[in-house]
């Protein structure tokens, strides 16, 4: 359907309901039922199970809206569960068909047919919690199974002292405690995702001014798939959505830019002796959601007192090249002071052999050598080996195993609900190694090695959405065969060649020993922010901070903590006059210096340094 095209829009969130059939009633059709059909029932949260409103009202937390539609209040919408309808993802194949139903060893029991092209009512999927069977990602569970889905923003205080900072201070202050009417205000994935802001729904006319009304930016940590999407429709190679207007664009770039400051509030580093910590302050695994390709690692550069590198951990460089373009990639995954954070999946041996029965060949390719692209295990030969074991391997679709999961839990991570709900890590005595009834540790502890002569080390925490073990695997495993499908492994490798090839990015740092000052100095903050409004237009002013900046001054839209970049001026320029506005909508501004620390005029993230930002300034255009 053409409505396709559209994706997960307004409407899609609009129209849920909760599929307990607790609220609003959705329309659900036997034997497509989203909850376990008990007396009350219990809603299935996950694999984007909606059961979707069927009048035109929409649906959303207040009751007091002033719409020019019809709407309903839906108390769903601010429930915990509300996210976890599509960010538990679960295979219903692999679920209701594999040996292990493709579940965790320590998981409850899943009633499945086990047999292909059986009724569906006896299928995983209709008899089961999505978080049974079938893991492909526990974003959802990984939360649910942590205390902030039972902790109140109001209970801030209480928290440990390292959780205050982050993503989880970015949400409590923008919340402050409960929603404006009185309802209990959790830090929920609403919370941290679709923060508190004080503004209006719509630009209609005697709409009320909220002072929780959520920013909906819904931002993650994927800042490649920005680059990727503007990089195919410039080829014209997007299979929807191509023709992107100027406004389209600039809105990905601000989404680009959004993730970037998201993955800033993830995870804090700390040093102590020879002991580094890596805290994490979300309210899931870190790193979390899509596990195919996605990894965190840390990089660690060892100098002596001549400032001369010893050793480089966790290096990022060529290892490499396709068709002519050199490739980069961690250099050594298996290196000894190497520390990467993922997810790795695989099929068992006992599944391989269902799948040559089903008919599968016994050359499909699991995995492919990452510097030559030769095919270097096939499902045959894996199906060859002893009971028990597994392969570790990109497809998707057909793996039923966790075969590594080292990522970091969240605070308060419960064994025994992880355990229920399949997201244990694994091995899963890692992290305090808990028994049943016992919680896991929201931080990882890493021995650091100095080499001999270490006088100081820089400690970057980088992540990488997108690996090229991932984008080979995907390149080389599309066989051409679907002619719809034929060339989006050249053209997902084109757009990863293209654009940087998904470029870590520093989250966090930290050092170890006497590191030396900075080459180049952060110049100081800018002072004194105001904004005066004028017709359709906005003029700022400012002063310059303790020491003026080299490179100029960069102004911000600030939107319940986020930055989106509106315009740069010169070092000498203390004015900008921001026009082309919305009348009656209020425009919140921040200012930054940057000094131009390699002289070529134009600010680079990572090598230029930038101030804190300014006080905030707001004015209502005329």
């Amino acid at each position: 359907m053409a409505g396709d095209a559209d994706g997960v829009d307004c409407d899609t969130c609009h129209k849920m309901t909760n599929p307990d059939n607790g609220e609003l009633l959705g329309v659900m059709n036997p034997p497509f039922l989203a909850n376990n059909e008990a007396n009350p029932a219990t809603g299935y949260y996950g694999s984007g199970m909606l059961s979707l409103f069927g009048g035109s009202a929409k649906l959303g937390p207040y009751s007091d809206a002033v719409a020019r539609h019809q709407f309903n209040q839906s108390k769903f919408h601010r429930d915990i569960s509300f996210c976890g309808s599509c960010h538990d993802v679960s295979n219903p194949a692999v679920g209701d068909l594999a040996h292990n139903n493709g579940k965790q060893p320590t998981g409850d029991p899943v009633v499945a047919s086990g047999v292909l092209g059986s009724p569906v009512a006896g299928k995983a999927a209709f008899n089961n919690f999505p978080y049974q069977y079938g893991i492909v990602e526990r974003t959802f569970s990984e939360y649910f199974s942590g205390a902030f889905s039972k902790t109140l923003v109001s209970s801030y205080a209480s928290l440990p002292a390292d959780l205050k900072a982050g993503a989880v201070k970015a949400a409590f202050d923008s919340a402050r405690g409960n929603y404006a009417d009185g309802t209990p205000r959790y830090f929920s994935c609403q919370t941290c995702h679709l923060r508190a802001t004080t503004g209006v729904g719509c630009n209609k006319a005697g709409v009320p001014t909220r002072t929780d009304r959520p920013l909906h930016d819904m931002t993650g940590g994927n800042y490649w798939m920005p680059d990727a999407i503007l990089y195919q429709n410039s080829q014209a190679t997007l299979r929807l959505g191509g023709g992107l207007t100027a406004t389209q664009i600039s809105a990905i770039q601000a989404g680009k830019s959004r993730a970037h400051q998201q993955l800033n509030l993830a995870a804090s580093l700390s040093v102590s002796g020879e002991a580094l910590k890596v805290t994490n302050l979300t309210g899931h695994k870190l790193i979390s959601g899509y596990p195919e390709g996605r990894r965190m690692w840390l990089n660690i550069k060892w100098y002596d007192a001549t400032n001369t590198l010893l050793r480089e951990d966790g290096k990022y460089d060529v290892v490499t090249s396709v068709n002519g373009t050199p490739v980069k990639s961690i250099v050594d995954l298996d290196a000894a002071n190497t520390k990467i954070y993922e997810a790795h999946y695989g099929m068992t041996q006992e599944w391989a052999n269902q799948l040559l029965a089903l008919g599968y060949p016994a050359s499909l390719p699991l995995t492919f050598d990452r510097v030559t692209g030769a095919v270097d295990y096939t499902l045959g030969q894996l199906a060859a080996q002893a009971p028990g074991t597994y392969h570790e391997t990109f497809h998707f679709v057909l793996n039923n195993t966790v075969a590594k999961d080292n990522r970091i839990p969240p605070y308060g991570f419960k064994y025994d609900d992880a355990r229920v709900r399949n997201s244990l890590p694994v091995p899963a005595t890692q992290y305090g190694s808990p028994a049943a009834g016992g919680t896991y540790n929201y931080w990882d502890d890493v021995a650091l090695n100095p080499p001999a002569g270490a006088a100081y080390a820089q400690i970057n925490l980088l992540y990488q959405p997108t690996s090229w073990e991932y984008v080979q695997f995907l390149y080389l495993a599309n066989t051409g065969q679907n002619a719809f499908l034929a060339n989006e492994g050249v053209n997902l490798l084109n757009a990863w060649l293209n654009t940087g090839m998904a470029e870590p990015y520093v989250m966090a740092s930290a050092t170890w020993g006497n590191a030396p000052p900075p080459p180049c100095a952060t110049p100081g903050t800018p002072q004194n922010l105001t904004a005066k409004a004028a017709k359709k237009a906005v003029t700022l002013t400012w002063t310059a901070g303790s020491s003026g900046p080299t490179g100029g001054y960069r102004i911000y839209y600030l939107q319940s903590g986020k930055l989106q970049f509106r315009a740069g001026v010169g070092p000498g320029v203390l004015t900008y006059k921001d026009s082309g506005l919305t009348s009656r909508v209020t425009y919140t501004y921040v200012v930054t210096a940057w000094n131009d620390c390699n002289g070529n005029g134009v600010f680079d993230v990572g090598i230029d340094t930038e101030s804190a930002v300014s006080n905030s300034a707001s004015a209502t255009a005329g």
